[in-house]
């Protein structure tokens, strides 16, 4: 289990931007769910775009009106015989806050209003919020396009706020019962494990800018040159300093250990170590055993903490527990603890 406050703290290092002064009252709040934690990050996020201006768009618009611009439709219009109300069907672009961007914030912010889990203190902050969004449409949160969104300059501010909203559909929306989607109190083990692999990249990047930090691709190492069909190999994190390379491969599951069927015996997860493995060796080309690598699992409430160092090869891999219900001070020293005596 995680405590909230430290998803505010994995938040704040995935998303830079709820480091900033305005966020800091949310810091020191108590909250009793992530549900609750997500609909104050969104309702301050939220009042804080509209402050700047919600984002605005060019959308085609296909209309009857009586005084014609844009493109007139002749054929259009007599079909659907406009003329006898003096009117003529148009193609035209209309500048509007009707977006896309928008409409995910606010059927966002209408699931978190609606939510049990959700305090009354954070449901007014949307709701003030939300007499904005009077106009803007709201959309099936089922079928929301999340791959499909892009972000440049005018609309950069939206990037955190709409990643809180992916976090909040698709994380945490549970069933539809009578037509009301429920939310779960916590992040569901997939979304959280993209969440724990960021804040862990940008808790190095920040903290130790000594090290090249990066989520490097790395090669097969190939005899002949022949790579057609391999799969692409790229790591969670990467650390490189002074000749040292530490490959950190971030694992949050409900269940650390695996154990067969009829069996007693807990184990690693096979394909993990597989997987670290086939990294290191190949990453080694020279087998100088200058590189290592981190199987970092987020604790459970397992009996089995792992915490294992092995020489495999040549190489340095080891398996460790990262335990998030911590005050944050010490998950700070267990991730300065993990890099101290392999890098610096």
């Amino acid at each position: 289990m995680i405590r909230i406050k430290n998803v505010y703290y994995m938040l704040a290092y995935a998303f830079q931007v709820l480091r900033e002064e305005g966020y800091a009252k949310i810091a020191v709040e108590e909250f009793a769910n992530a549900s609750d934690l997500l609909a104050a990050i969104l309702a301050k996020g939220i009042a804080n775009q509209i402050k700047r201006g919600l984002g605005k768009e060019y959308n085609s618009k296909v209309e009857a009106i009586s005084s014609p611009i844009g493109k007139i439709n002749v054929s259009s219009s007599i079909r659907q015989q406009t003329l006898l109300k003096k009117q003529l069907v148009c193609t035209f672009d209309e500048f509007t806050d009707n977006t896309y961007l928008n409409k995910i914030l606010k059927t966002t912010s209408m699931l978190l209003i609606r939510s049990s889990e959700v305090s009354l203190l954070q449901k007014r902050a949307l709701k003030k919020a939300m007499v904005y969004f009077a106009h803007i449409d709201e959309l099936d949160p089922l079928k929301i396009r999340w791959p499909s969104i892009k972000y440049h300059r005018n609309n950069a501010t939206y990037e955190m706020l709409v990643n809180i909203c992916y976090l909040v559909i698709e994380g945490m929306l549970l069933s539809e019962n009578e037509g009301k989607r429920k939310l779960a109190r916590y992040i569901d083990d997939q979304r959280m494990h993209r969440l724990y692999e960021k804040f862990v990249f940008e808790y190095y990047h920040k903290h130790y800018p000594q090290f090249n930090v990066s989520a490097a691709h790395i090669n097969w190492d190939v005899d002949d040159g022949m790579m057609e069909l391999l799969p692409t190999m790229k790591s969670d994190i990467t650390l490189q300093f002074q000749g040292k390379t530490l490959i950190i491969d971030t694992k949050y599951y409900s269940r650390t250990m695996q154990a067969k069927a009829f069996s007693s015996k807990q184990t690693i997860h096979s394909q993990n170590m597989y997987q670290i493995f086939t990294y290191i060796k190949n990453k080694d080309t020279t087998n100088s055993g200058s590189v290592s690598g981190i199987l970092l699992y987020a604790k459970t409430d397992e009996e089995i903490v792992p915490d294992n160092d092995y020489m495999i090869s040549g190489n340095r891999i080891s398996v460790k527990t990262l335990d998030l219900n911590e005050d944050f001070p010490a998950i700070e020293n267990q991730l300065s603890k993990l890099v101290t005596g392999i890098l610096i």
